[in-house]
């Protein structure tokens, strides 16, 4: 082989590990880029119990919280107990002393956005209605279900979070590869539940 010929192949081989290079290079600015586009919207569910006390009421409820930096997309809202999914919260709610004021909100398809929070449900007796004892046993009637809540940011990266026994939801929550949308909100199904008379209850709607 030629001088000439030695020098031409020398520069084609180059000339394809230049192009190689490049290649990675765009490959891996693409990947950066895509990372920063997720981050930059990554949302971070987290679910708190709460009661409460105030001059005037005494209150119980749940919390949805997005603390992320992008909205959270709700697809699926599991009560649990032991690990099982609850069917209906309307044995649960017949656990509350009467008189109280409940609210509700639905999860199922909401964004919550970053920095917002929803609370699913919210009940409220008039001080004079109900004791703190009454109040903490309805609490702790709750406080044997788990929340499990599946959510994805817009670009469809899906996550579950739970909380645990109604309690603030501080583990780091666990990707999925997507979540499967509840056929029903527990929350929603609660709506037209016929109550006791003393209870009035109306919707939250946001």
């Amino acid at each position: 082989m030629g001088t000439g010929n030695k020098v031409e192949m020398l520069i084609a081989i180059c000339a394809v590990l230049t192009s190689a290079i490049a290649v990675f290079i765009a490959w891996d600015q693409g990947r950066v880029m895509r990372a920063q586009q997720h981050g930059a919207v990554y949302p971070v569910v987290q679910i708190e119990g709460f009661v409460s006390s105030t001059a005037e009421t005494a209150s119980m409820g749940l919390r949805v919280s997005n603390s992320g930096v992008g909205p959270a997309l709700i697809e699926r809202v599991e009560m649990l107990k032991n690990g099982e999914p609850v069917e209906s919260l309307k044995p649960y709610v017949d656990q509350f002393p009467p008189g109280y004021q409940q609210s509700w909100a639905s999860l199922i398809g909401r964004a919550i956005a970053p920095g917002d929070e929803i609370i699913p449900l919210r009940v409220d007796w008039p001080l004079d209605a109900v004791s703190i004892v009454q109040r903490d046993a309805a609490a702790l009637a709750w406080s044997e279900m788990d929340v499990e809540i599946c959510y994805c940011s817009v670009f469809n990266k899906c996550w579950t979070a739970i909380g645990r026994e109604m309690g603030l939801s501080i583990a780091r929550a666990e990707r999925v590869k997507r979540c499967e949308r509840s056929e029903t909100d527990v929350f929603e199904a609660l709506a037209n539940y016929a109550h006791t008379p003393e209870t009035n209850t109306t919707a939250e709607l946001e």
